[in-house]
C-alpha cells in the first residue's frame, strides 16, 4: 500500500470549505432561482406579445401553447435546481 491511500478503517478527512465556495454556492442558486422564476413566468405575460413583435417571424412559435409550456418548464427545472442547491448550502455549516 502508498502512503497516498487510505488504511482501511481510517476515515479521509473533508477537504477545508473557502468562503468562495460558499460564496459561489449561494451565487449560483440565486441566478437559477431568477432564471427559473424568469422562465416559468414570461411565457404567459403580455412582454411575449411585445417581443414577438420586434422578431414578427418568432410569433408563430411564441403563440404556440407547446412551446410556452415547454419554456415554463425549463424555468420549473432551474427552480429545482435552486432549491436543491439551498438546501446542500447546510454542508457549509460547522458542526
Amino acid at each position: 500500500m502508498t502512503p497516498a491511500e487510505p488504511q482501511p478503517g481510517f476515515a479521509v478527512p473533508p477537504a477545508p470549505q473557502r468562503w468562495y465556495h460558499r460564496l459561489l454556492a449561494v451565487l449560483f442558486a440565486t441566478i437559477c432561482l431568477e432564471i427559473g422564476c424568469y422562465l416559468a413566468v414570461f411565457p404567459w405575460t403580455s412582454s411575449t406579445t411585445d417581443f414577438a413583435a420586434i422578431h414578427p417571424h418568432w410569433r408563430q412559435y411564441l403563440d404556440n401553447l407547446y412551446v410556452r409550456g415547454a419554456i415554463s418548464g425549463l424555468g420549473l427545472v432551474n427552480l429545482y435546481i435552486a432549491l436543491v442547491e439551498i438546501f446542500r448550502l447546510r454542508r457549509f455549516a460547522r458542526r
